[in-house]
């Protein structure tokens, strides 16, 4: 048996049949100071349930999945410290030795197949690291995306990556990347990049059925909707690349490797910025959520 644990919320909406949103937990503890984590948290939480879907908020505590977390228990984690950062590598290992940890985008993907529930809002997934021809450094979400049979929201890659090496990753694996709204593919923090959209999707309605035919049509795998910051909480690219830059130089001066290199880059960037690529951040996860619970309501529909 697989210990899992839902929260009442969750075990209300599966009673009610309302759709349900997944949402990883690594933003809360390595993505941002508490207690703004906690007050993010519950803010995208609030998002989803304004737009009539729920919230599954993932993470293992001691050993046991939870699916949804009581209000409690998402503050002990906004104060924890030496939070495993869990992926597919390390999930069970973490579940079995009674551990706890966040779950990553791949991580939280697994999750919300085990729950049942078929879209998950982010910030930004991971990929193909700059460097990554000497490094080898490419994120597991690309493979999970290959494989999960769920439906991502997020704003593009993380703009610390190479974003042509991830995209051409995700075309190999025969992953759906779609642009929600716009003929380019957004970069994280900023609206729009150079790279052309290989789809383009401006309803929410018509992601549903891609995933649901998806499904029908026995092919595996998730897909990746890329939904553009709002244009008023955007950092342009071109304000952003020397940042970008002095962070990963220093973050290669310092040796810092694999699980230890995004929460490094995001925090020297934040720095670096004063503050405004968490402001973009907390703005593009709630447009995020927004999105996805739309999707989410969508799938329900189709599902009756």
């Amino acid at each position: 048996m697989i210990p899992i644990l839902e929260s009442a919320e969750v075990k209300d909406a599966e009673r009610e049949g309302k759709p349900l949103v997944a949402l990883e937990s690594t933003i809360i503890t390595h993505g941002m100071p508490y207690p703004q984590n906690v007050e993010t948290a519950r803010q995208v939480e609030s998002d989803i349930r304004a737009a009539d879907a729920v919230p599954a908020t993932m993470a293992v505590l001691n050993g046991t999945l939870h699916v949804g977390l009581e209000d409690a228990a998402l503050d002990a984690l906004g104060r924890a410290k030496n939070v495993a950062k869990l992926s597919r590598a390390d999930f069970a290992a973490c579940m079995a030795t009674g551990g706890t940890g966040a779950t990553t985008v791949a991580a939280t993907m697994i999750a919300a197949r085990l729950a049942g529930i078929e879209v998950f809002a982010t910030g930004g997934i991971g990929g193909v690291h700059k460097g990554a021809e000497v490094s080898f450094d490419i994120s597991a979400d690309l493979h999970e995306l290959a494989q999960t049979r769920v439906t991502v929201v997020a704003a593009g890659a993380k703009a610390i990556l190479d974003l042509n090496k991830t995209f051409e990753v995700l075309e190999t694996l025969g992953v759906p990347v779609i642009a929600y709204g716009q003929d380019v593919l957004p970069a994280f923090w900023s609206s729009t990049s150079e790279l052309p959209a290989p789809l383009r999707m401006d309803h929410a309605a018509d992601i549903a059925k891609a995933h649901h035919l998806r499904a029908e049509m026995g092919i595996a795998g998730g897909q990746i909707v890329c939904n553009p910051i709002p244009h008023d909480a955007e950092i342009p690219s071109g304000d952003l690349a020397p940042v970008i830059a002095k962070a990963i130089a220093e973050a290669e001066a310092a040796d810092i490797k694999a699980k230890d290199v995004t929460p490094f880059l995001l925090g020297r960037i934040f720095e670096l910025t004063n503050g405004k690529s968490l402001v973009a951040n907390i703005a593009l996860v709630r447009n995020n959520a927004r999105l996805a619970a739309s999707i989410a309501k969508e799938l329900r529909e189709l599902s009756v």
